[in-house]
């Protein structure tokens, strides 16, 4: 009998020393899914790394911020000169003293704007500046008081993060969806004008028509985008929402309030798209970055010696990665204004300080 237990305390031993050395240098397997439609490639990730990766955290909910961000969020009616209802929308309260944000599209072509309140109150609306290479108006009510949103800096805002939106879809007032940022810097070139201004942040909020003009928030409640668009085959969601930085948003309204029209500064470029195929004719020794075309004639990138094959790597000690990151950031500055600027030229890289910006006719200035 004795004999017998001894065999199999043995055994059970042995099981588990084989099974614990089997754990220990087995590697862990995480499918990931390769550029190649369809392609699937492993990549070994051994256990013992696992220890350094930090623990997801998840707001348990959105209750609070939710609270905070419906009163600053209105329903926008569109009307004709008959009367009639031509659209809807929704709007951000910018300021207490009846300033809000919303869409050009939204009232674009109205002859009348109305906005009603998250209490129900109703106003007729002024209209204070529109833009269409952004996408963006400012309109005004007659009222003091409102609840204004915190605007957040969507330059912090990270691939993954939990994000917000509030609007009145399908006319339903004060509806919030969450969902995570998918993406940053994106172009769909739905904005047919000349000098548009496309670097959306991509999220997966639930956002369908009506959403447009309303907020994209973080869980702190601070407006990090304005709802724009949504790619859709059928009109309605599908999984792809897109809003305008709120650091972009924020220029433009100042502008319409100081001057009632953008005042819009740029480098005078003909810019591309550095990617791999490009990289690879050219044998750069990375990816990324706006390569120059051509130079513009009286144009600020000229006067600052910038000329065709260089490539823009850098805003402001802030890296460019893309076209639209390039806009964006020129975008948010006005004629007269300086920027810092970083470039790579036949192997080097060289900082310019003080490039001074000029207008969209090459002047430094707007003329009334």
């Amino acid at each position: 009998m004795r004999q017998i237990v001894q065999s199999s305390l043995v055994a059970i031993i042995s099981a588990a020393a084989t099974f614990f050395l089997i754990q220990s240098n087995s590697p862990n397997f995480i499918v990931q899914q390769n550029e190649e439609p369809g392609k699937i490639v492993l990549a070994k990730e051994y256990a013992e790394t696992d220890v350094n990766l930090p623990t997801p955290s998840f707001p348990s909910d959105f209750i609070n911020t939710s609270k905070r961000v419906t009163n600053s969020v209105v329903n926008i009616t569109t009307y004709s000169n008959n009367g009639y209802p031509r659209a809807n929308g929704s709007g951000v309260v910018y300021s207490t003293d009846g300033y809000i944000i919303t869409n050009n599209h939204v009232i674009d072509g109205s002859d009348w704007v109305e906005v009603t309140l998250s209490d129900k109150r109703k106003f007729r609306a002024k209209k204070i500046g529109t833009d269409r290479t952004t996408d963006l108006a400012l309109i005004k009510i007659d009222t003091r008081g409102l609840s204004a949103i915190q605007i957040g800096n969507s330059d912090q805002v990270q691939v993954g993060e939990w994000v917000l939106a509030v609007g009145n879809p399908f006319n339903l007032t004060s509806t919030v969806t969450a969902g995570i940022v998918s993406a940053k810097g994106r172009n769909l070139n739905i904005i047919e004008e000349s000098y548009s201004i496309e670097s959306f942040i991509q999220t997966d909020a639930v956002v369908n028509p009506g959403n447009s003009g309303g907020a994209l928030v973080n869980t702190s409640g601070q407006l990090v985008g304005i709802n724009t668009a949504i790619l859709s085959e059928t009109g309605g969601y599908e999984g792809y929402s897109f809003a305008i930085p709120s650091n972009l948003v924020e220029k433009v309204v100042r502008d319409f309030k100081d001057y009632g029209e953008v005042r819009r500064a740029v480098l005078g470029v003909v810019i591309a798209e550095v990617d791999g195929n490009l990289a690879d004719r050219l044998n750069l020794p990375f990816i990324g970055g706006a390569y120059i075309n051509e130079v513009n004639p009286n144009s600020s990138a000229l006067a600052a010696g910038l000329r065709s094959g260089d490539i823009i790597v850098g805003i402001n000690n802030k890296k460019i990665s893309t076209v639209p990151e390039l806009q964006e950031q020129v975008a948010r500055y006005r004629p007269g204004d300086t920027i810092d600027l970083r470039y790579y030229r036949n192997g080097k890289t060289y900082d310019l300080k003080n490039v001074k910006l000029k207008g969209i006719g090459g002047g430094l200035s707007y003329r009334r």
